[in-house]
C-alpha cells in the first residue's frame, strides 16, 4: 500500500491543527536534529506500536523520505489515522525554512561514524601501502571484507565497537 506523499508546508498546517508527526529514525539521528513536534517512533520499533488514536492524521518522516517510502506498508498498518509521508523527509523541511531542533552535542549518528572510520582506515591503508610497505593494503582489503560481511549478514561488527565508545553513550 502506498502512502500520500505530502509537502512540509501542507505537512506543517496537518501538524497545526493536531496531525501526529513520527520521525521513524533511529534514537541517535532524532536526539542529533529533529523536527519540534516529532516523536520518535524508530522504524525497528514501529512494527510493535499502534499510533496516531486520537489524532485527525499521522504524518511520517525520516530523513530525506527514502525510509518512509521503502516501508509504507508497515507505515499504514501502524497508523490508525489518515497517514501521510513527509516528502523530501526533515531535509525538505529545513529547505522549506521550517523549524529544527539541532543539538550538536549529541554525536554523529552511528552509521556516518561507521562511513567516517571505514573510509578512513581504507584510505590508510591505501596510502601507508603505497608509500610504507605494501603489506599495508590489507588493512584496506579488512575493510573491505568487514564491509562486505556486514553487509550480507545485515551486522556490523565496527558499529557495534562505535556504539560502546564513551561519545555514543549519550544518545543512548
Amino acid at each position: 500500500m502506498s502512502l500520500p506523499h505530502i509537502s512540509p508546508s501542507d505537512a506543517k498546517i496537518l501538524i497545526d491543527r493536531g496531525a501526529l508527526l513520527i520521525d521513524i529514525r533511529d534514537i541517535d539521528e532524532h536526539a542529533r536534529e529533529r523536527i519540534p513536534a516529532a516523536r520518535n517512533v524508530p522504524l525497528s520499533k514501529l512494527c510493535d506500536a499502534a499510533v496516531g488514536d486520537g489524532h485527525t492524521a499521522v504524518v511520517f518522516h525520516c530523513r530525506s523520505g527514502t525510509r518512509t517510502r521503502m516501508n509504507a506498508p508497515l507505515l499504514a498498518k501502524a497508523a490508525e489515522a489518515d497517514a501521510f509521508i513527509l516528502d523530501g523527509g526533515i531535509e525538505a523541511w529545513k529547505k522549506a525554512g521550517l523549524p529544527v531542533h539541532q543539538d550538536r552535542r549529541q554525536p554523529l549518528e552511528l552509521m556516518r561514524q561507521v562511513q567516517i572510520a571505514a573510509g578512513g582506515l581504507a584510505l590508510l591503508g591505501a596510502v601507508l601501502g603505497f608509500t610504507v610497505h605494501p603489506g599495508f593494503y590489507a588493512l584496506s582489503g579488512a575493510v573491505g571484507a568487514g564491509l562486505l560481511t556486514a553487509g550480507i549478514t545485515g551486522t556490523c561488527a565496527m558499529a557495534r565497537i562505535l556504539r560502546l565508545m564513551p561519545w555514543n553513550r549519550v544518545a543512548a
